[in-house]
């Protein structure tokens, strides 16, 4: 029987996926949300703009296993248009990103258009309204993770992510948690 626990986290807007943050400006760490034991860490990282689903561990050997390219990662990304087909159809064949100074062509990925707009009640910071043009959702699901990815994909054919919202990794879905809240786990079940 291990010592070591496991964290689920709806993280919020404006949130770093960290516990420390070195440089001058201050930012919201996730150490703010709940009392973490010692020696917590995020698996994986979800951007200060996304949202949803994190695990957080004391077992570096999960993180491993958790950031493999055998474990997906779902995504639903409200985008600015009425997202299409044929940019579906796209994203899931691959498109090119700019990833660390070169091109990158992504790997092959589900996606799908979710007709029926998801309940994730309102962020904290405004996204925009309708007077700037209708906006549409969309589920991605990789088993990459580079630098703002899922965003920089869907940007790539044409419809800018506005709101990025993780709601499973491996077999754990985020279900009712709300922004903010914690919920301790004995294993992560992927």
């Amino acid at each position: 029987m291990s010592n070591h626990r496991h964290f689920l986290l709806y993280k919020p807007h404006g949130y770093l996926s960290q516990f420390v943050y070195e440089l001058k400006r201050k930012k919201k760490l996730l150490g703010e949300l709940y009392p973490f034991p010692d020696g917590t860490m995020a698996i994986g990282r979800l951007d200060e703009d996304s949202e949803g689903l994190l695990l957080l561990t004391t077992d570096g050997k999960m993180s491993e296993l958790v950031r493999s390219k055998k474990v997906e990662k779902e995504y639903f990304v409200q985008v600015d248009g009425i997202i299409n087909q044929e940019a579906i159809d796209k994203i899931k064949l691959g498109v090119e990103i700019g990833f660390d100074g070169s091109k990158y062509i992504t790997k092959p990925c589900q996606s799908y258009i979710i007709n029926e707009i998801p309940d994730f009640g309102l962020r904290a910071k405004k996204i925009r309204d309708e007077r700037h043009g209708p906006t549409s959702w969309a589920s991605i699901t990789v088993t990459e993770g580079k630098f703002r990815q899922v965003r920089k994909m869907t940007a790539a054919v044409g419809f800018p992510t506005l709101r990025l919202i993780r709601v499973r990794v491996g077999n754990i879905l985020l279900n009712d948690l709300k922004a903010g809240e914690v919920a301790e786990v004995e294993e992560f079940l992927l």
